[in-house]
């Protein structure tokens, strides 16, 4: 098989979370980030309700935790994620104020105007940015905050090649100034938004995405369909190196407000 135009959902879940549950972060991101983002949220107490949504083995979830009061439910569709992101928790002695359960984003357990934040780094796009923030909402009390990073387009024009990737691989992806008008249009009022740098690729998610192939592509010796999904993992860096005056993820935090 060719890796011409595909993308990480033409192969099964099973590889996916193989993968990357050996990896601390599952997308760009770093703890600076995290705690940047944090830094334009005010008003969490002890008895505030967070949720990090699509928080995969909940490397951002523990650096929240770490400096922020509250208690925090980690949500993720894979139950290897959510086993070790647990796991992580009682290994942080966090397991009285963090706990992650199984659960889709497009069918969050929580109630109407229960959460103080709602977190959601690089997951967000599994539902859709314009999807996930409406329907999110009203979860949110009046006054609470969201805070997401979203793939984005740097520019109104770019390469056919990157464009076409981007394209099949995710249609919604946007310009920051297009995404920020979906934001107030969801009935948000749009507090920061800022790229993120570029060692949140690099170092964090490239870098770390060795050590996870050479231990998948162990356990799946001689499998070609899993060759073929370590292989794309790699052709994602390629284009990254080529292109990232075109593209990034951006952060984006935003405060409920009543319409």
């Amino acid at each position: 098989m060719s890796n011409e135009n595909k993308t990480i959902h033409d192969f099964e879940l099973k590889l996916i979370c193989d993968f990357f549950s050996n990896m601390e972060r599952q997308g760009p991101g770093s703890p600076d980030v995290t705690l940047k983002a944090l830094s334009f949220i005010d008003n969490l107490t002890e008895k505030s309700l967070i949720a990090d949504i699509g928080c995969g083995t909940g490397g951002q979830t523990m650096v929240l935790a770490g400096h922020i009061p509250g208690q925090i439910t980690g949500l993720d569709l894979f139950p290897d994620f959510i086993d070790i992101f647990n796991r992580n928790a009682k290994q942080s002695g966090l397991q009285d104020r963090v706990k992650g359960i199984v659960g889709s984003m497009d069918n969050l357990p929580f109630q109407n105007e229960e959460l103080d934040l709602i977190w959601s780094e690089g997951g967000i796009y599994n539902i859709g940015f314009e999807r996930g923030l409406n329907e999110w909402r009203r979860y949110l009390k009046s006054g609470g905050y969201i805070g997401v990073s979203e793939s984005s387009w740097f520019t109104d024009e770019r390469p056919a090649e990157i464009n076409d990737f981007w394209v099949n691989a995710y249609p919604e992806i946007d310009t920051i100034p297009n995404q920020v008008a979906k934001i107030h249009k969801a009935g948000y009022l749009p507090v920061a938004t800022f790229i993120l740098p570029e060692n949140c690729w690099t170092e964090h998610y490239f870098a770390a995405k060795i050590e996870a192939q050479k231990i998948f592509l162990h356990k799946y010796a001689g499998n070609k369909i899993a060759e073929e999904f370590s292989s794309l993992q790699f052709d994602e860096e390629e284009l990254y190196s080529k292109y990232k005056a075109f593209y990034g993820y951006t952060f984006f935090i935003a405060k409920k407000i009543e319409q």
